[in-house]
């Protein structure tokens, strides 16, 4: 664990860089435009059709009831947008993903790999496309995982649980092959990713911890409507930032892992005996 404390140092100068600031407003912009326009023109039938569907709902209204029994019948106004919310945020989280893959990441092993490890041979074990496969592959399990266990998130303690796990396993695939893309071969690439799976998951859980902070902006844009577009604007750049700097992270931890990975096996192997 030496080595994910050492790096997340190194993560957090990097983040400071101007360059790597600056870097975080083009996804932002990106995911902003393409957000609002589909708020704007598809929320409100979204959330007219999902009131239809869920009209005669019986746990729908259970959960009505169970509002007025509370004497919370107030709330019962926000329910379908609360719901709406809930199943647009993949979809956030995985445009946000992919413009900081597409845009930010380059930048970020230039960035990292000139600075930090400038003499780190380039083998080019990744490709475009195979990021591209691993992101949208990953995002399909996170989505029907999320999905599945929208319901604990009633539960304070298991919502606290299940979001870091959910956004580390998401940004421990995603953020571990696109930092390693450039610089290992496919035979390192899956030695690092096996050899250090714990390490890994470690840091995707840490910026899991980090990611949960948009999702309650989110909720907060579901309970006040009126605000509904800003705090869709602050969990998008909130995203953005936290992917970000998971990429920088991962960037450190695997290019510092396969330089001394390189090194170890350039070492001769002190168990056999010397040549006479």
């Amino acid at each position: 664990m030496h080595l994910v404390v050492k790096t997340f140092g190194r993560a957090v100068l990097s983040q400071l860089h101007l360059r790597m600031l600056l870097l975080t407003v083009l996804p932002f912009v990106l995911s902003l435009l393409l957000w609002g326009l589909a708020l704007w023109l598809g929320l409100q039938p979204m959330m007219d059709w999902l009131g239809a569907y869920f009209a005669d709902s019986s746990w729908y209204q259970a959960i009505r009831s169970a509002l007025d029994w509370m004497g919370l019948s107030s709330l019962r106004s926000f329910l379908v947008p609360l719901i709406a919310m809930w199943l647009l945020l993949p979809l956030m989280i995985l445009t946000a993903l992919l413009f900081v893959g597409g845009v930010a990441m380059p930048a970020i092993a230039t960035h990292v790999s000139t600075r930090w490890y400038p003499g780190l041979e380039r083998r080019h074990g990744g490709s475009v496309v195979g990021s591209l496969a691993v992101s949208l592959g990953s995002f399909v399990v996170f989505a029907c995982l999320w999905l599945l266990t929208l319901p604990l998130n009633a539960v304070p303690p298991l919502a606290l649980l299940v979001q870091p796990l959910l956004w580390g396993w998401l940004t421990y695939r995603v953020m571990a092959y696109d930092a390693l893309a450039d610089h290992a071969s496919r035979e390192e690439r899956r030695m690092l990713m096996r050899q250090h799976r714990w390490p890994l998951l470690a840091i995707g859980v840490a910026v899991g911890a980090m990611g949960a902070a948009p999702t309650m902006l989110w909720l907060g844009g579901a309970l006040f409507l009126v605000l509904l577009p800003l705090m869709a604007g602050v969990a998008i750049w909130v995203y953005v930032l936290v992917f970000v700097f998971s990429g920088l992270w991962f960037q450190h931890y695997l290019l510092a892992a396969l330089e001394e990975m390189r090194r170890d096996s350039m070492q001769p192997d002190r168990t056999l005996p010397a040549a006479t």
